[in-house]
């Protein structure tokens, strides 16, 4: 499974990135704007500190906006991916960019439905958004496995489902377990991955222990 950090925050992914956990950043215009910085900026910057794909999201509704504003986005950067919404003029502008081999990220994903269109467009990334789901009651993960069960019945569409909307470590697991492709997960949530109080307890302990020899590994 890869990993794609949801944020704008370049200090975040810089940190992040010298990990070697991170094969890609998902943005959205709400999260830039959280960072008070030039919109072209953040994202140049940002596909400067990762080799994976960078998802920059187009902020107009209807079609011709919306492709001219893919193509300027896919200009600053070989690794950018243009991310649209799943509207008619949507997937219409995933399909022309696709065609002209620009990664596309068709995102608000909220129906196996729509997962089925946007394979068809041609998108590289679907992001069926869990955590939304989950707020108005219905079980946002049962939508990532039949995406992936849809997708896996048609080998030749190619479109990786990418979970969105993640809250919480519980949704990572489930998704690696159902074979999603990518999690995009916020920096808060992906540091939680590595915190287990048994692994603290076991620390505290071996470090007591090794005080004990009054060795050094160096001196």
């Amino acid at each position: 499974m890869k990993f794609f950090v949801d944020t704008a925050d370049t200090e975040e992914i810089r940190e992040l990135s010298d990990t070697g956990l991170l094969d890609g950043v998902t943005t959205n215009p709400s999260l830039v704007a959280k960072s008070g910085r030039d919109f072209f900026e953040v994202i140049k910057e940002i596909c400067s500190l990762t080799e994976g794909p960078v998802s920059a999201e187009v902020a107009a509704t209807d079609y011709e906006t919306m492709l001219e504003e893919g193509k300027r986005l896919a200009g600053l950067a070989e690794n950018v991916a243009v991310k649209v919404p799943l509207t008619m003029a949507g997937l219409k502008t995933c399909s022309q960019l696709s065609k002209a081999g620009t990664q596309v990220n068709v995102t608000l994903c909220f129906s196996a439905a729509q997962a089925i269109l946007a394979a068809k467009a041609g998108a590289a990334f679907i992001s069926p958004f869990v955590g939304r789901l989950d707020d108005i009651g219905q079980t946002g993960m049962d939508l990532i496995g039949d995406i992936v069960q849809i997708y896996e019945n048609y080998p030749s569409m190619e479109t990786e489902v990418l979970v969105a909307s993640i809250r919480n470590p519980t949704h990572i697991v489930d998704a690696a377990l159902m074979g999603a492709d990518v999690c995009t997960i916020p920096p808060s949530v992906l540091k939680q991955l590595v915190s287990h109080p048994l692994t603290d307890k076991g620390l505290s302990a071996f470090l007591a222990d090794w005080e004990k020899t009054g060795q050094k590994i160096l001196d």
